[in-house]
């Protein structure tokens, strides 16, 4: 079986960076801010939930040129022609104004995201002193969508959905099997994110899945 790579694809343009070499780990942190309320008489304070802090993915890529990788690069190739694929997901995008949403894809992973911070360490180079290879730490912030987060989160209707981000070689059939456990379910979804054709979605797209049984709002048919 061959062994499956990390991408980096930019939601933006769809380019897709493969990473050379897995990382070795990674760590995802996540956190809630609490206010407290100090109350005389009470050995410590209460606390209000506040709101959630967004999720960091962490680790350490690991960049080679010193030897030719097929698809990647030339033997010798100066390696900061690597490191900028990655860094350069940090400039500013000029058609949504802001550096671009990447989904960080590696098995079952899929972390939807923005390259919040990166730095370079060079730790090889040709007699002439250039790089060939480098180790970058790189920091992903969790990227949120605040109006299909506020649908997420609703409580008190039946209608409840939940957010699914596609990802690589997933169909809206796959997806149907995965959360309805019948790949034929497909439509439901199509018609509740507003697609023509089952083909439609791309990786990074969040859908809004919803729960069964689901009436079509145009036809009325109820689906289960």
């Amino acid at each position: 079986m061959a062994l499956e790579k990390a991408t980096l694809t930019n939601t933006v343009n769809n380019d897709q960076i493969p990473v050379l070499f897995n990382p070795e780990e990674y760590t995802i942190n996540r956190d809630n801010n609490f206010a407290q309320m100090a109350i005389p008489g009470l050995r410590a304070p209460l606390l209000q939930f506040v709101a959630g802090n967004m999720q960091t993915l962490e680790m350490e890529l690991l960049v080679d040129s010193h030897e030719a990788h097929r698809g990647y690069n030339e033997a010798g190739q100066d390696v900061r022609i690597l490191t900028h694929k990655i860094t350069d997901l940090m400039n500013i995008d000029p058609t949504t104004h802001a550096p671009p949403v990447l989904l960080f894809s590696w098995g079952s992973l899929a972390f939807k995201c923005v390259l919040a911070r990166a730095s370079q360490r060079f730790i090889m180079f040709l007699t002439d002193g250039t790089p060939v290879r480098a180790r970058l730490q790189v920091t992903f912030n969790e990227f949120v969508n605040a109006e299909l987060e506020a649908k997420e989160t609703k409580r008190e209707t039946a209608d409840y959905s939940h957010l699914h981000t596609v990802v690589q070689s997933e169909t809206l059939s796959s997806i149907a099997q995965k959360v309805y456990q019948n790949p034929a379910m497909w439509r439901p979804i199509a018609i509740n994110n507003n697609l023509d054709h089952p083909d439609q979605i791309q990786v990074g797209q969040q859908l809004l899945i919803p729960q069964l049984p689901f009436r079509d709002p145009e036809t009325g048919e109820v689906m289960q």
